[in-house]
């Protein structure tokens, strides 16, 4: 079962929270980062990615840029934006996008808990991705973002959140990037908190990374790391914990996916797409139920329905994007591995079909594959049976946003 963990949680000061909160490091290249963050000396972008003070042909990577997000840290604390919380705490962190709201837990999860796959995962990580976070988070002894998980909902635990969220006003009431709203509320009431951390225990069976794979292997193994080296750490202490955000799987939305391809397109394409899906062209390109994609080619859109014979029960080989990867990418176009060829990119399904048709007709892609999304259930499916899904299955809107809460990590004085 899950073992959650009341924290004292750092945290902008209840004026600042739209001014520090910010899109997530991982969604932001460094010139985005700079400008979005360069007239604003609350954004949490000067600790999440601390490049942007520094001169613009230093290396992300250089030791200097995590030794400025420690330093900006640090100088955020004594200016009291971020502060920190006298007794552990928990939090509810709810977004609202489009009308549809999905409220969080914030908490941290356990490191044993992973390790020993009682927290889930459904992707395969890149090392040097994991270095770039292992390093911030030792700069900072932090965990400066937290990890986006779900769960199979239990109605214990969703009536003692809704609850409190109808007796409480929340500390943060935001609009942000997108027309999202924010709103957060602290569990501060002991007795609450460790119900729900019993009942956690006693009914979750298991949570599942949704987003954040590489911030989940980085927290881990600093972590592992730190208590490798102080084999006396005790079990309760912070290093042995991560920052996590946990929202029932049912409020959840997952976005398509898409796909463009840069490869030339042969007298015979249509032949030997036709082996294994049917085709008839159309005016939209959006696909409305599983196992259809839509094909822009020259400025044309098509339908295009999976043949009976490449469907399947596995989890991972069932999967839409799986049947287009392994029918389409790989047997016509020879792209075998999509996270190397250089041939193909993928576009947030937020973006919408036009931008799909945009990249095709300036003539930088050949043609866009727009993919029907990926569902929760999928997604629990193929962590359950210990599987990893295809590169860039998911998509999932509105996203976390980042600076509105730290872990401190208690390793240095």
């Amino acid at each position: 079962m899950v073992k959650i963990h009341p924290f004292k949680g750092i945290r902008p000061t209840d004026t600042l929270s739209d001014k520090i909160a910010t899109l997530p490091y991982d969604v932001l290249n460094s010139a985005e980062a700079r400008e979005l963050g360069q007239d604003n000396p609350y954004s949490y972008l000067h600790i999440d990615k601390a490049e942007i003070d520094l001169p613009e042909d230093l290396s992300p990577y250089d030791d200097q840029v995590y030794a400025k997000a420690a330093e900006n840290l640090k100088a955020f604390l004594q200016k009291q934006w971020l502060i920190q919380e006298d007794t552990p705490a928990l939090y509810l962190y709810e977004l609202t996008m489009n009308g549809r709201a999905q409220t969080g837990l914030v908490t941290c999860t356990s490191i044993d808990d992973y390790t020993e796959g009682t927290i889930k995962k459904h992707e395969f990580t890149r090392p040097e991705k994991e270095v770039d976070r292992i390093r911030h988070i030792e700069a900072c002894d932090a965990n400066t973002s937290p990890i986006f998980l779900t769960y199979r909902s239990q109605n214990d635990i969703q009536q003692i959140m809704d609850t409190w969220k109808q007796k409480h006003a929340p500390v943060y009431d935001f609009i942000s990037f997108h027309e999202v709203a924010h709103k957060v509320w602290v569990i501060d009431d002991a007795a609450l908190i460790e119900k729900l951390v019993t009942t956690f225990a006693a009914e979750v069976p298991a949570l599942y990374i949704a987003d954040g794979h590489h911030r989940t292997e980085s927290a881990v193994k600093v972590g592992k790391k730190f208590k490798d080296a102080h084999p006396e750490t005790g079990t309760d202490e912070e290093v042995n914990f991560f920052l996590s955000v946990i929202f029932p799987k049912e409020e959840l939305e997952i976005l398509d996916y898409n796909r463009v391809v840069n490869v030339p397109i042969t007298d015979d394409f249509f032949e030997r797409l036709g082996k294994n899906f049917t085709f008839v062209k159309t005016t939209d390109g959006k696909p409305t139920q599983p196992k259809s994609f839509g094909l822009y080619l020259n400025k044309q859109w098509y339908e295009l329905t999976a043949k009976p014979h490449i469907l399947s029960d596995d989890p991972v080989d069932g999967l839409d994007v799986s049947l287009l990867q392994n029918h389409v990418f790989a047997d016509i176009f020879d792209i075998q591995d999509v996270r190397t060829d250089k041939r193909i990119d993928f576009v947030g399904g937020i973006r919408g079909m036009a931008e799909l048709e945009k990249l095709v007709d300036s003539g930088q892609w050949t043609a866009a594959f727009a993919v029907y999304p990926t569902t929760m259930d999928d997604l629990l499916n193929v962590a359950d049976a210990g599987k990893i899904m295809p590169p860039k299955s998911t998509w999932f809107e509105p996203k976390l946003l980042s600076g509105l809460f730290l872990h401190d990590l208690e390793t240095k004085s």
